[in-house]
């Protein structure tokens, strides 16, 4: 047994070491309130107006906030606006925005800076590749089209907590749209001081939400979401960090999760089967679309016959199923299931949906699709490279598209697997000349896949163009936007019509298979729009 004096030394040497990293009781308890998660690609931007990234619009969904929040199954909650009165026509929305609202540099959120964010997405020399997303809304198709001023836009402060919005016609989706990023308020002094550089960083940003975004260099792999001192609802934010960890090899994220270093970790396929038993492990869908777009401005691609074959060429119930796996399903269609139904009969988008027979494998008959294809263009074979991410998962995928698309006589496929960001600025950028795309749903409506397949779109990144497409979009969102049949007709028509066409080559919808420490809790995940709110998370 040791003596008294032992023990007394034992317990100072200890309370030396807490207070080393920080000591008390108070600390150590706040300490747990960490959640740290796996990501597998990089940060490629915090600025509202020019990211098309989900991991950037996840991260903006906690450390900023706009009009409304999307609570759990995307239900409305509110945000800065704590109230708000929408007309009889629905085409006029007033808020009433908090007075307690602040930046993390001290300044009060205003109806300004609303108008402002706005504003700046929809000027042309922004170059935002969501500014339509705000069409509906008064004037802002001709502002995108240079035929208005940004200052006609149907957004208005009255005042400093007061503001209006003017639709041109019933926006069926208006709500959700207003917890979606690219509408949330921006600060004009910071925006002006960091000018190229703004949202390049976590210091050349400043921020609204539950957190505050740190240690992000801008190309780092490692960042931290840190609670927010001056967000207005600071008392019910129990977490002090989030801490992500860009992680692409599986297996590293696998050892790391078992080693305790992270709370939740992304599984690869075989990793799912493996840990399918587990009591850890949880799917997430995802409402997304994996595609391939071809550059269409180079004339071989244009070729319908070649892109029907590249399409009948895929088995996608053993890409799914084998090769991507973690919850994948397969789906013949670019919207996803599980989206939305029908509002006549109550079936998903999908099942009143048509897909043709190039969605379907035929290896015989993509050969002689193809042959003939090549023999349109005056060609006797054909070489392109397939650009894509460089995480694993995406690797894997593209080396089995590689295997099955070269089975077509005369074609040879190179890969080009780099960052994220750099795919995601080539793909702006028409620098490819076939690509692996992906979309996520921004909000729970068809629409949300379909309007990025219009000619003007700027996410339209195959530049497939298809005059009648364009007018069922056009009609869906004016004309019969507030005949809930009709315009569903639209849609599926506008769908049916792009498949048919092959505008993109569709070849999965994304889920994903997760080992998650139970002790984290109350986190809120929706599979439309920015995934993942930790506003109320919590470790038990």
């Amino acid at each position: 047994m040791g003596s008294s004096k032992q023990l007394k030394l034992l317990v100072g040497i200890t309370c030396f070491s807490v207070l080393l990293v920080g000591c008390g009781k108070s600390k150590q308890s706040s300490d747990k309130q960490i959640i740290r998660t796996s990501i597998d690609s990089e940060l490629t931007s915090v600025d509202p107006s020019k990211t098309t990234a989900l991991n950037s619009f996840t991260v903006l969904n906690n450390v900023d906030e706009g009009l409304l929040r999307l609570g759990k199954n995307s239900k409305i909650e509110p945000g800065i606006a704590q109230s708000y009165k929408e007309s009889k026509d629905g085409k006029t929305y007033t808020f009433n925005l908090r007075k307690n609202a602040k930046w993390s540099n001290g300044d009060p959120v205003t109806a300004q800076d609303f108008v402002y964010s706005w504003r700046r997405t929809l000027n042309p020399k922004t170059s935002s590749q969501y500014g339509y997303l705000f069409s509906g809304i008064k004037n802002a198709d001709k502002i995108q089209t240079n035929k208005a001023p940004v200052s006609s836009l149907g957004i208005k402060a009255d005042g400093k907590y007061k503001l209006t919005v003017t639709l041109e016609d019933k926006l069926p989706f208006f709500k959700l749209l207003m917890g979606f990023p690219v509408f949330f308020p921006q600060n004009a002094k910071a925006v002006q001081k960091y000018g190229s550089q703004y949202g390049t960083s976590s210091d050349k940003q400043v921020y609204n939400g539950p957190f505050t975004l740190t240690k992000w260099t801008g190309t780092n792999l490692l960042w931290t979401l840190k609670k927010n001192p001056y967000y207005w609802d600071k008392k019910n934010v129990k977490l002090d960090q989030v801490k992500y960890s860009v992680v692409k090899d599986p297996t590293t994220g696998l050892n790391l999760y078992n080693e305790k270093k992270l709370d939740m970790d992304g599984l690869s396929n075989d990793q799912a089967k493996q840990y399918s038993k587990n009591k850890h492990m949880v799917t997430r869908n995802q409402s997304s679309s994996y595609y391939i777009a071809f550059n269409q401005k180079k004339k071989v691609f244009q070729n319908l016959k070649i892109r029907q074959a590249i399409s009948m060429a895929i088995d996608r119930k053993v890409m799914t199923n084998k090769v991507v796996g973690g919850g994948a399903i397969q789906n013949d269609s670019f919207v996803s299931k599980g989206l939305a139904v029908s509002p006549k009969t109550g079936k998903d988008f999908t099942e009143d949906a048509t897909a043709p027979a190039s969605m379907t494998y035929n290896l015989p008959a993509a050969k002689k699709l193809f042959k003939a294809g090549l023999k349109q263009e005056g060609l006797k074979s054909l070489s392109f490279t397939l650009m894509a991410g460089d995480d694993y998962s995406t690797k894997q995928l593209t080396e089995y598209l590689q295997s099955a698309l070269e089975k077509l006589p005369g074609l040879k496929v190179s890969l080009n697997n780099i960052p994220a960001r750099v795919v995601l600025s080539r793909q702006a950028d028409q620098q490819f000349q076939a690509t692996v795309a992906d979309w996520f749903a921004d909000y729970s409506d068809p629409i949300t896949f379909l309007n990025i397949l219009t000619s003007k779109n700027p996410s339209n990144i195959s530049k497939w163009k298809n005059a009648a497409y364009d007018k069922l979009i056009a009609k869906s969102n004016g004309q019969d936007a507030d005949k809930p049949e009709a315009r569903w007709n639209d849609m599926v028509s506008a769908q049916n019509l792009a498949l048919k066409d092959q505008a993109i080559i569709p070849l999965y919808q994304s889920g994903e298979k997760w080992l998650i420490n139970p002790k984290v809790k109350g986190i809120i995940y929706n599979t439309a729009g920015p995934n993942y709110n930790y506003k109320n998370a919590y470790i038990k």
